[in-house]
């Protein structure tokens, strides 16, 4: 008997091609970034928990560094496509090892964002039914609701969730502008204040927890290299897609952290963010704007927290799928509908673990803000930070093997400028990890959680000298993407 798995075949180990044009592929990268749940969530969060005032300079900064990183990584989507990106950069540039200990930590932060967004919506929903219908049911009911729905669409077609993420993507950006129109009409009595985009206002000693609060408002701008294999002309697509996304998401939260504190002043958006958190721009527009226009921007706060769920869903789904197409997880992972070509195990797999998580924060009686959406976030966050830099790394290692393919911008001094920019925001979330997960700094569960991803490292080199002692035509394979299912090795 082989050890080998049966491999599926081509045509059920296919994603669908040609299904996904640029836009498209944006929606899917910014609606995963959530816009008017960061705007309403963590931008008041950042203000409270650091008490810096340069919050708007953070998103351009991040912005910038993301920008530099996209660089080096679009220009290896050109030479590598695959649905697991991160997997199959690291194995091609570092070696299928690394490939599969980067596969976990990827596996572990995207359902940690993924499923953390179950903790958000019940919040986000709750003071729409207590003003609709005069009380609410318990979050879990609502997450439930939602968890529903994000699986039913996981199963769909691909440009199905795309047009749905659009609509609910293009609402939402709109309300987030209308809101901030408001709130510059209506300046404190000290007028505008750009101090937010001052360097003085945000290198100070809380500049770390600042950034580290902020950056999980960039988590999906990778997502663009994940959707290669169903983009449309993907070497235009998704570079396309990924600096849009990037440059949409930098400028839109920097201009809404700053329009957040034109009504308030500089020197009383801490004190206003600590005090109304969430309600803060709803507040704001209800003052400014009237109440409808309020109401309407807590509906789509709500789509906002469903968007993202379907976006990290699908996201998700397709890593668990590169996988198993490789034979790094049960081959079963590697098969696609015939009817609608969606990754329909990994999406299974997704709504499954999602059914889990929601049960047990509810019989345990956890508070699913603090316990799920906060902690979950600030996990996914830091391992979507060491995947960005690993793949800096790689990119920097597989064009070594390659040097004319591309110029040396892109393949050594962007991929290392960023290397060294997201280690260091690696080691500021790491100082303030307690900050950002709002725990006291003594607290175990602020080493823990990093601690995970270390284990899931050693524990993928281990999986990988297995499979490379038992299964050396699976390793062979490894990081290949749609040549594994013929056997291809190069």
């Amino acid at each position: 008997m082989s050890l080998t798995q049966p491999r599926p075949s081509a045509v059920s180990a296919a994603l669908a091609e040609d299904r996904l044009g640029v836009p498209s592929v944006v929606f899917f990268v910014v609606s995963a970034a959530a816009p008017l749940m960061v705007v309403a969530g963590s931008v008041p969060t950042a203000y409270t928990v650091t008490g810096v005032i340069g919050v708007p300079l953070a998103f351009l900064l991040l912005g910038g560094i993301f920008a530099l990183f996209a660089v080096g990584y679009v220009t290896m989507a050109r030479h590598v496509v695959n649905a697991g990106a991160f997997y199959a950069y690291a194995a091609q540039g570092l070696g299928r090892t690394a490939g599969v200990a980067t596969a976990w930590v990827a596996l572990l932060a995207y359902n940690a964002l993924q499923l953390g967004l179950y903790g958000i919506i019940g919040l986000a929903a709750e003071p729409l039914l207590v003003d609709w219908f005069g009380g609410s049911p318990a979050w879990w009911v609502i997450a439930l609701v939602t968890w529903a729905l994000t699986g039913l669409l996981g199963v769909l077609r691909v440009d199905v969730n795309g047009r749905i993420l659009m609509v609910l993507l293009l609402s939402e950006i709109a309300v987030v502008l209308v809101f901030d129109i408001g709130n510059l009409f209506n300046a404190a009595p000290g007028g505008v204040s750009f101090e937010g985009f001052s360097p003085g206002a945000l290198i100070v000693p809380g500049v770390g927890a600042a950034l580290a609060t902020v950056v999980a408002g960039f988590a999906g701008i990778e997502s663009s290299v994940v959707f290669a294999e169903e983009s449309k002309d993907r070497n235009r697509t998704v570079p396309l897609a990924t600096y849009a996304g990037i440059a949409i998401i930098a400028v839109l939260y920097a201009f809404s952290a700053w329009a957040l504190t034109v009504p308030t002043g500089v020197d009383g958006i801490v004190a206003q963010s600590t005090q109304q958190g969430t309600e803060l721009i709803f507040n704001q527009a209800a003052a400014h704007l009237g109440s409808p226009i309020a109401t309407l921007g807590s509906v789509l706060f709500v789509t906002s927290s469903i968007a993202c769920m379907i976006a990290f869903h699908n996201t998700t789904a397709r890593y668990i799928f590169a996988l198993g197409r490789e034979n790094v997880l049960p081959s079963v992972f590697g098969r696609t509908s015939a009817r609608t070509s969606a990754p329909v195990a990994g999406s299974l797999l997704q709504t499954a673990l999602g059914l889990i998580v929601i049960a047990i924060y509810a019989v345990l009686g956890l508070d699913p803000l603090t316990k799920l959406f906060f902690t979950f976030g600030a996990f996914g966050g830091l391992g979507l930070l060491t995947l960005l830099t690993v793949t800096s790394i790689a990119v920097i290692a597989f064009f070594a093997r390659r040097p004319a393919e591309e110029t040396t911008w892109r393949t050594k001094i962007a991929p290392a400028l960023a290397a060294m920019a997201l280690c260091t925001i690696i080691g500021l979330t790491l100082v303030n990890f307690d900050t950002v997960l709002g725990v006291a700094p003594d607290e175990p569960i602020r080493w823990v959680l990093p601690g995970i991803f270390v284990v899931a490292i050693i524990f993928g080199i281990v999986w990988a000298r297995v499979l490379k002692a038992t299964k050396p035509d699976v390793y062979a394979n490894i990081g290949l993407g749609a040549r594994a299912v013929t056997g291809a090795s190069k």
